[in-house]
């Protein structure tokens, strides 16, 4: 459509107005999420010691088979104090120390114990069963690279690795602010034409998830002046992200508010369906977004432009947004002239996901979306996606 710029575009747009924030030191314990801003080098070697994969008996190998006397039993924590004796074997437990002199490791159910001999019915090879000294790390090689988001699995490599710090870009400040005189908090009592504020709870908690500090502002009215305020408050944020009053109606105010206070409009309207009338200026290094009012197009706006923002602020190698891979339960019809983002559920068939698209895709269908887990990218078109073709989604956080 004239004068809308494509998904595509728009977050080019975006991304290369997003700077990265200064770093600081983050305890491992609150590093999840976070974004590894400098090399996470190992503290020691890992294994620190020569171990045991199994357990079972270490042995020399050149000893084997045969009977051998049992010297010792060793635990993990509780290596054997000295070599293992020529002509006899210890009894190991998996992660133990190797004690010196052995060189294999024969797994129990390879073996027979009688009166404190074991019985070795066949030669391991040398090193069998035994992870050596550093085999997984050595001490000041690269844990985690800079640019990767830490989950689950690298907090747990960097424990392991004696690293109890990781030095992370700072979490982005973000100020959320919903606009609306119709808007009331959940809880309180409506009068004739107000509904409950939704958007920026949603919003918040969606942006959580990409690394974000954010400060809910209280609700606007449709006020010029409260509007000013407002955002002259929310403009001291690395990201000021708005909802609502961002079209051409006479109470859209977000936008000539902005542009007063110094705001630089960057883009105003994106070609996707729901979420079309979005704007995306900047401030100094402030970086501001104005989502439109619809609950499932704000939904929409956050998880395309504003989680990658965040993510690329922080120095994230891939900010997004990242799709997976999946079929088509069921026809979408392609528009046209709008990229379509399609409420879905995701089934397995066969061990691969399958997009039920779930009813009612209008924009402002906030509780039938809540039963979708996924967006499913319909690129604008004249033709049609059948049952079974191959299409890319989003996860819903």
């Amino acid at each position: 459509m004239a004068g809308l710029r494509t998904v595509e575009e728009a977050l080019e747009l975006v991304l290369e107005r997003a700077s990265r924030l200064p770093a600081e030191r983050v305890s491992l314990g609150d590093a999840y999420g976070r974004v590894v801003a400098e090399p996470a080098l190992a503290r020691v070697d890992l294994p620190p010691f020569p171990s045991s994969a199994m357990d079972g008996y270490a042995v020399r190998a050149e000893e084997t088979p045969g009977r051998l006397p049992i010297r010792g039993r060793i635990a993990a924590g509780s290596p054997l104090a000295g070599p293992l004796p020529a002509g006899s074997a210890a009894a190991i437990a998996t992660g133990a120390t190797v004690p010196e002199g052995a060189n294999a490791v024969v797994p129990v159910e390879q073996t027979a114990e009688v009166d404190g001999q074991v019985e070795i019915r066949e030669a391991p090879r040398p090193h069998a069963h035994i992870r050596p000294r550093g085999g997984d790390v050595r001490e000041g090689e690269t844990v985690v690279a800079p640019g990767t988001v830490l989950g689950t699995p690298q907090i747990g490599a960097l424990a392991a690795a004696g690293v109890s710090e990781v030095v992370c870009a700072r979490r982005p400040q973000v100020a959320v602010l919903a606009t609306g005189s119709e808007l009331v908090s959940p809880g309180e009592p409506l009068e004739p034409g107000q509904i409950y504020e939704s958007n920026g709870t949603m919003v918040a908690a969606v942006l959580a998830t990409a690394g974000a500090d954010v400060l809910a502002l209280p609700v606007v009215r449709d006020d010029e002046g409260a509007h000013r305020e407002a955002l002259a408050g929310g403009l001291s944020a690395d990201v000021l992200v708005t909802s609502g009053g961002v079209s051409m109606g006479p109470h859209d105010l977000v936008r000539r508010v902005a542009a007063e206070l110094g705001v630089e409009e960057i883009f105003w309207g994106v070609a996707v369906k729901p979420g079309k009338p979005l704007s995306f200026g900047v401030r100094g290094s402030t970086l501001v977004f104005g989502l439109p009012g619809n609950p499932v197009s704000s939904l929409v706006g956050s998880l395309l432009f504003v989680c990658p923002a965040l993510l690329a602020l922080q120095g994230a190698n891939v900010p997004g947004p990242v799709f997976d891979s999946g079929r088509a339960g069921r026809p979408l019809r392609r528009n046209p002239q709008r990229d379509e983002f399609v409420r879905a559920r995701r089934r397995l068939d066969d061990e691969e996901p399958v997009l039920e698209p779930v009813s009612g895709q209008e924009s402002h269908m906030i509780v039938r979306a809540s039963s979708a887990d996924a967006l499913v990218h319909v690129p604008r078109g004249t033709d049609e996606i059948a049952a079974g073709d191959r299409v890319r989604y989003l996860r819903l956080p």
